[in-house]
């Protein structure tokens, strides 16, 4: 029995061991499954998962509501969740990210709990600072502690205090997100671009990384592991370069910018981060050699997995800057495309008024810095220079004087107006009418428009030289190619007196004696020649004392300022000099003998030491030894050709010829260059930075142009380069007159010059003057190449610039004026009000253009159920039957606004309207009628589906309600009860709402139950008979 008793003693105690071992580890499975999960190294929680597990043995539940509960990194920062946090379950890998001056909780914004559920709750957030790297710029503490109290409060945070010893800065958040340092903060309180820190001040982060020549990637926080694999799925070969590659890239130390995040983190993780879905960057330029013709390569940076990226120093791109570029006028700045080292095409591209979208900086502009780009830059190209005044503001009455005035006098001149067909287009296209005998007048009146611009206060000095350039520019037009009108014998005989009528004989004897026109116009353009070389006479004169009168009689002579020269030399009392000069540019008889006397003088071995060099000078000038007399002397090409037009040529010499004896001399090199008055008479800098082989000033091109007798000359395109009359490279507004008069009465003869109209029309935009860049756009010759340049060029200006012509009423009516097809305009507005979402207009515009496709659209999706809800109905059947005519041209119009027109006939024939299209007697045709329009409800509904938006649902079942509920009001009009029944089918398949729907079953039931009844009372009837 003892035997027994003991046996029976120890299966007990072997079976209650067993049983609470069984307890023990079904309770400690709880007590894990209660936990939270951290496995990512340098985190740490507070308590500690550790001290979580002994508190959830002993006091169940404790995981649930932990109090103060804190998660952190070391050397980072910390978050304390205020009040009790429920930690169970929670993987705070996954939730809880702290990087370089900036923590993150839930930063997929998908798997973000409510506020106030999980983590997602106040908190106390510190973050520690890198005290190294603030050390790096002199800030103040209070600068520093009022910079994050603004940060802090551009996140929604509460600052409450910075330690400037730990480097400790706290605030408190209500919820989370992300907080701490943006990209644009580290820049301005941490980073400096120029700085370069060593990696061992950076926080526990692996210092073996791998070399990037550029930084996107870590702005751009792309995963180094996805960006292998895929380098791997493309490039299986290249495994063993990588491996190489990464080897050598592990001994760097010096970083440019701090990565945000790193590629060992990524690994420790149990769920790899969300990357950007942003095509990756290409991580290396590979230069090529550039002093040969091997272009440079663009490679993918070799890459390890689980090694941090690593950037260096970037030195840029080394291009050529020997070339200059028509906008700065100075040595080209080369773009670093940001768009490319994406790994994608970035085009740049124009915007409204000039301005210029671009991917890159200028780099390489001078120096040994450079720059990389990663940033869209957007960049104003002045072409409003020559409407700014001397403060570089833009003026309205210099935008007035400067555009517009000269555009009025081109529009009143006579236009020949022609209609063209450019495919289904119409447009009435013009051009100028003049001819040679009107052009003098033509020139005056342009020239009265500038003289008014100078009378404008506030130009700048510049501004004045170059206005005084156009002036005289139409006055060589005017010299070199009008004609002369001949007076008829009416206008003669009108004259007021005696005088007048002499000078209108002189002027008719003048016009007919052909021989001496070129003779008139060869004075004429000496005169011009020495009211524009004035200024540089009178200049040089006011240096000079009177000790020089020799030399100031020779500046005399160089602007033909013949009266001037005899009074100084008599007033010198140099009186044989007085006569010789009063002869000079006469008989060449006279220069005839000077020049001999001057040969007896050389060949009898003369001393000339014992005359003055001044006076030799002025000997061989009048001699007409011009080269010999600018010895030492540098002259503008203006004199020196006024010089071989005065006093070396036979005073009988045509103009052609005058011009063609400089050209001859200009391609020796014995000539001056004939560079524009900007140059001639600018500042010094302009002189320097300009080349003397680019451009002639376009006076020049004017003699060449009259020299030439070819109708197509040769230089147009050059001549008519904004640089051959203004320092402005993007101002063509007078030449583009020049242009359009010369061609008018027939001087030259051009369809390619489409620089020069697009140059103008672009200034007039920048300007806001769209109405004035569509006149100049019909300005444009017609050419078969390019038929629809005139309807691509008006229609690109309609659209980009819709606000501004729709918002003047003159530029609309002025457009309107113009012929310009109002289709085009509504089509504009219409795009431009859908893009700013007014879409009632939009619609409008849509139906004046007759775009109905689309304004069906818009009709159906955004505009019908408003005005429906808002009880217009007259609008909504206004809109609809507008549309109707051109119903075949509209895609599902009868699942459309076709549906409306429907609904309105609809609910007029079922309430007895007399006017109804349609009678609907019984009610079988009624519920055929409404079984009919509630299966286009349905179908509508079905092709729309998304399109349509909740109101127009909410319309569509109130208007299958409303048509349901007119249709039931009538079953006791005599119908059968399958009638009845059919009625209540067609009800319960209409897109209407549930309790409608509830109601008519109701109704239905309480149908079929009287049916029942009445069936019931009939069979007992009959049974008891």
């Amino acid at each position: 029995m003892e035997c027994g008793a003991g046996y029976i003693s120890d299966s007990f105690v072997l079976h209650s061991c067993k049983k609470r071992r069984v307890s023990e580890c079904c309770v400690m499975t709880g007590i894990e499954a209660s936990l939270p999960v951290l496995l990512s190294p340098g985190y740490y929680t507070k308590p500690s998962l550790k001290e979580l597990r002994a508190r959830e043995l002993v006091d169940p539940g404790y995981c649930s509501r932990v109090p103060d509960f804190t998660v952190g990194r070391f050397g980072y920062g910390f978050v304390r969740f205020l009040s009790e946090t429920d930690v169970r379950g929670l993987g705070l890998d996954e939730i809880v990210e702290f990087h370089r001056h900036e923590v993150v909780v839930y930063g997929d914004e998908n798997d973000k709990p409510e506020v106030g559920e999980g983590l997602n709750k106040a908190a106390e957030v510190v973050l520690v600072l890198d005290s190294g790297m603030l050390k790096s710029r002199e800030w103040g503490e209070d600068v520093l502690v009022k910079k994050l109290k603004q940060i802090a409060e551009r996140q929604g945070a509460k600052f409450v205090s910075f330690d400037a010893v730990t480097g400790e800065w706290k605030f408190m958040v209500q919820h989370f997100s992300r907080f701490g340092f943006g990209d644009d903060d580290e820049e301005d309180i941490v980073m400096n671009d120029a700085e370069i820190y060593d990696a061992e001040k950076e926080s526990p982060i692996d210092t073996d990384g791998l070399e990037l020549s550029h930084s996107l990637p870590a702005h751009l926080r792309l995963d180094p592991v996805k960006m292998k694999e895929m380098r791997l799925l493309m490039f299986h070969d290249e495994e063993e370069d990588m491996e190489d590659s990464d080897q050598k890239s592990s001994s760097g130390k010096e970083y440019v910018r701090p990565l945000q995040r790193s590629a060992q983190e990524v690994t420790h993780r149990s769920t790899p981060p969300t990357v950007r879905k942003t095509p990756f960057p290409l991580l290396e330029y590979k230069r090529g050699n550039f002093d040969s013709d091997s272009p440079g390569a663009i490679l993918m940076a070799q890459q390890h997995k689980g090694m941090p990226l690593r950037t260096v120093k970037a030195q840029g791109f080394k291009l050529d800057l020997k070339h200059e570029t028509p906008v700065s006028g100075n040595y080209a700045h080369n773009i670093v495309d940001a768009g490319l080292f994406m790994g994608k095409s970035f085009r740049v591209g124009w915007g409204p008024n000039g301005v210029l979208v671009h991917s890159g900086a200028p780099v390489g502009s001078g120096g040994s810095h450079t720059l990389l780009s990663s940033v869209i830059n957007l960049e104003k190209v002045a072409f409003d220079n020559s409407v700014r005044d001397e403060n570089k503001k833009v003026s309205e009455e210099l935008v007035d004087s400067a555009l517009v005035s000269p555009l009025n006098f081109h529009k009143g001149i006579n236009h020949v107006m022609k209609e063209v067909e450019i495919g289904h287009c119409k447009l009435t296209l013009q051009k100028l009418e003049a001819d040679r005998t009107t052009l003098s007048e033509i020139s005056h009146q342009y020239c009265d428009v500038i003289e008014r611009q100078l009378s404008v206060p506030g130009l700048s000095s510049s501004a004045r030289l170059g206005l005084t350039h156009q002036v005289m520019t139409w006055e060589l037009i005017r010299v070199l190619f009008a004609d002369r009108r001949p007076k008829s014998p009416v206008e003669s005989l009108g004259a007021d007196n005696e005088e007048d009528m002499m000078q209108d004989t002189k002027e008719v004897s003048q016009d007919v004696d052909q021989e001496a026109l070129p003779l008139m116009r060869r004075a004429e353009f000496s005169y011009w020649l020495r009211e524009s070389v004035s200024y540089h006479v009178q200049n040089q004169i006011s240096s000079l004392n009177d000790s020089h009168y020799l030399e100031h009689i020779f500046l005399l002579l160089t602007g033909r300022q013949l009266d001037e020269a005899v009074q100084l030399a008599v007033s010198k009392g140099d009186v044989r000099l007085a006569c010789l000069l009063s002869q000079a540019g006469g008989s060449t008889v006279n220069r005839s003998d000077i020049a001999r006397q001057l040969d007896v003088w050389r060949n009898k071995g003369l001393d000339f030491s014992f005359i003055e060099k001044d006076r030799l000078r002025l000997y061989e000038l009048l001699s007409g030894n011009v080269h010999d007399a600018l010895h030492d002397i540098k002259i503008d090409w203006r004199r020196f050709l006024g010089l071989l037009t005065w006093y070396k040529l036979p005073p009988d010499t045509s103009l052609s010829i005058t011009f063609q004896t400089y050209k001859h001399f200009l391609d020796e090199g014995a000539a001056p260059y004939p560079v524009p008055l900007f140059i001639d008479e600018g500042t010094p800098e302009e002189a320097v930075s300009w080349k003397a082989d680019k451009h002639f000033d376009i006076s020049f091109y004017l003699m060449l142009l009259h020299a030439s007798e070819e109708k197509e000359f040769s230089s147009l395109k050059a001549m008519f380069s904004a640089f051959s009359s203004t320092p402005d490279p993007l101002d063509y507004h007078m030449i583009w007159h020049q242009r359009e008069v010369l061609e008018a009465v027939g001087v030259i003869s051009s369809n390619d010059l489409h620089i020069l109209d697009m140059g103008f029309v672009s200034q007039l935009l920048c300007l806001g003057k769209c109405h004035w860049a569509i006149y100049v756009v019909l300005h444009l010759p017609l050419r078969e190449d390019y038929p629809y340049l005139h309807v691509n060029l008006i229609r690109e200006i309609l659209f980009q610039y819709c606000e501004t012509w729709s918002s003047d009423e003159s530029q609309y009516r002025f457009i309107e004026d113009l012929g310009i097809p109002t289709e085009w305009m509504h089509e504009a507005l219409a795009i431009y009000h859908n893009y700013n979402g007014n879409l009632s207009e939009a619609l409008e515009q849509f139906l004046q253009c007759a775009n109905w496709q689309k304004a069906h659209t818009i009709f159906i999706t955004s505009v019908a159920h408003k005005l429906f809800l808002e009880d217009k109905h007259t609008e909504i059947w206004r809109i609809a039957t507008y549309m109707e005519d051109h119903k075949s041209e509209i895609e599902n119009w009868e699942l459309g606004a076709g549906i409306y027109i429907s609904f309105y006939l609809m609910r007029n024939s079922l309430q007895g309207d007399a006017d109804a299209m349609t009678e609907m007697d019984s009610l079988q045709s009624k519920n055929a009628a409404c079984q009919s329009f509630v299966s286009q409800l349905n179908e509508s509904l079905a092709v729309w589906g998304v399109r349509l938006p909740v109101d127009a649902r909410v319309v569509y079942s109130k208007m299958g309600g409303e048509i349901c509920d007119f249709l039931l009001s009538t079953l006791g009009e005599g119908a059968n009860r399958d009638e009845q029944f059919n009625c209540f089918d067609t009800a319960f398949s209409a897109p209407i709402p549930e309790d409608l729907r509830s109601g008519h079953l109701q109704d239905a039931v309480c149908l079929y139950t009287s049916y029942l009844s009445e069936i019931a009372l009939r069979n007992s009837t009959i049974c008891h008979l």
